[in-house]
Formats: structure tokens, C-alpha cells, sequence
């Protein structure tokens, strides 16, 4: 789910993309992706899904090796949302978070009040609004000056309450040695915890030139806080990839360095991990992370 270019070609964070809707409720890379694109517009998105249980906290951490204009490297999807970092198109770096209503449609305005996401905290410096287009929901984002090679911390926390579900979000600020709590959304979901959890790579700019651009993540030191409260990590994760005919077909892969997966995309990439193939990262993180104790 990532921002794409509206009607009007401005780039507009908020507005999710309509594959990365797809990823939670179906695998990405169905039949569609033995059709090649004629005339690739987008380098294809990859992504990882961890192998996990039900979950309360999520917390991980990317790298980012190579990027361009119009990518987004997201990090703690989850199957009511997502959370990640991003290069505009104008070059900005930006964190955004987004948790989607309970309803379908994408009028954001058509909504039923009863149905959408709830705005419970908003962090200093961070900007909200509800967002349609292709699916709807609350949208937050913050100027996050990440730089390549610098590792980028991100957690993100659920509780529930009756029938609802309060997602909070959390980014560490290396310049402030702190963290910054992004925001809260609650959704009437019937009360959910995290699962579905997922990490991908999207080329959002979608202008042919950008399908010949490499990108290139490492997603590492991935753990879950159970329900019972447990840290667990997560060491295995199963590759995929979008079926979307406009995006380059071959020219993605995806592995394991060390206690890292890595994705990329994009360029001269030449796969060497079949789709649908699991993969397993070292298992050398000694102890959890250190995370906010407030959770939501």
C-alpha cells in the first residue's frame, strides 16, 4: 500500500496503491505474474511475508542500499494496515502510516462514521487525514530526513479494547535519541490482533524510466510481541511478488546476508530466489528490542 500520483498527477501521500490492498487478503504473486508487461512502466514490487503468530507488538528495522525518487520501502504492514519510509517523487523523505476503515469502497466521504478509523493521538510534527481512492482510512506522515546506509527502527503496537483496535505507531529519531510516537488510529474491526505481517518494495512513480532504476533494502532484527506478551523473532519469511502487468516482469530478487533479508527491484536485478520460495535468516539477535512501554 503506498502512494501513487492522483488523477491530476501530483504526488499525494495518503493514497494507497490497489495491489498492496491485495496483499492482505491474498497472496500477490497469483497467475498474473507469468504475463509479462510489453512495455513495463514500474519496476515490480517485492515483497516478504514473515512467518508469525498472532501479535500484540511488531517491531523491525530497515536499511535502505539504494534508492530513487518514487520508492517506498515499508516495513511493519500488517493485515490492517501499514508503516514504512519513502522517497517522493521530489525527493523528500517522508515516514507514513495508514490504517484502513472497515468498509469497502473508496470514497473516503462515503463512509459511515460507525466504520472509520478512528484519530485517538497525533505526534508533534506529524500530519493526518483520512484517505480514499482505492480503498479508505487514516493517513499519517512526517518529514523523516532517513539517509541511505543509516538503519531505520519501527514499531508498531495493537490493543484492543471491546470491538475495536487501537494501532499505535513508532519511529526512533536518531538525531533526538528518542522515539516519536507517529500516531494512533482505532478501527471497529471486531477487535483484532496483528497478523499478516509483511515488508515490501514499491516503485510508485511508475514513468518507464523508473523501471530501469535498482532498488535494494535489508529488513533485519524482525520481532513480534506475542499475546501472552513474549518477544519472539522472526527468522523465516516467503518471497513474493506483484502480478501487476505494468510493472518489469525479471527484474527482481530477494535473499538472505547474514541476519538480514533483502528485496530489490528494479535495474539490472537478476532473480536468483524462485517466487513463493521461503527463506530463513540467521538467528543472532541475542535479546528483544528496546521499545517504547506504553505501547498505545
Amino acid at each position: 500500500m503506498t502512494k501513487i500520483r492522483t488523477k491530476k498527477k501530483s504526488w499525494l501521500p495518503g493514497v494507497s496503491f490497489l495491489f498492496a490492498v491485495i496483499v492482505l487478503i491474498a497472496p500477490l504473486n497469483l497467475r498474473a505474474d507469468d504475463v509479462p508487461a510489453t512495455q513495463p512502466t514500474a519496476a515490480r514490487s517485492v515483497h516478504l511475508f514473515y512467518d508469525a503468530p498472532p501479535a500484540v507488538g511488531f517491531y523491525a528495522e530497515v536499511t535502505v542500499e539504494k534508492t530513487v525518487p518514487g520508492s517506498y520501502f515499508e516495513v511493519c504492514g500488517f493485515n490492517g494496515g501499514y508503516f514504512g519510509i519513502q522517497e517522493l517523487g521530489s525527493g523528500k523523505k517522508v515516514g507514513i502510516f495508514s490504517v484502513w476503515d472497515v468498509a469497502k469502497g473508496d470514497n473516503p466521504d462515503n463512509v459511515d462514521l460507525k466504520k472509520r478509523a478512528q484519530t485517538l493521538f497525533t505526534g508533534e510534527g506529524v500530519r493526518v487525514h483520512r484517505f480514499g481512492g482505492e480503498g479508505t482510512g487514516g493517513h499519517s506522515d512526517f518529514d523523516f530526513d532517513w539517509k541511505t546506509g543509516q538503519t531505520c527502527k519501527l514499531y508498531l503496537t495493537s490493543k484492543i479494547s471491546e470491538k475495536n483496535t487501537a494501532y499505535a505507531a513508532y519511529i526512533f529519531q536518531p538525531d533526538r535519541n528518542k522515539w516519536l510516537h507517529i500516531a494512533t488510529f482505532q478501527t471497529p474491526d471486531g477487535g483484532k490482533n496483528l497478523g499478516g505481517l509483511y515488508s515490501f518494495i514499491e516503485d510508485f512513480r511508475r514513468d518507464t524510466r523508473s523501471a530501469t532504476e535498482l532498488r535494494r533494502a535489508r529488513y533485519s532484527n524482525q520481532w513480534i510481541k506475542t499475546v501472552d506478551g513474549q518477544w519472539k523473532p522472526l527468522i523465516k519469511a516467503k518471497f513474493t511478488a506483484s502480478g501487476a502487468k505494468f510493472e518489469a516482469r525479471d527484474t527482481i530478487n530477494a535473499g538472505v546476508v547474514g541476519k538480514a533479508f533483502f528485496l530489490q527491484t528494479g535495474g539490472d536485478t537478476h532473480q536468483e530466489t524462485k517466487l513463493r520460495a521461503s527463506i530463513e535468516r540467521e538467528n543472532g539477535d541475542a535479546k528483544p528490542p528496546e521499545v517504547p512501554e506504553d505501547g498505545v
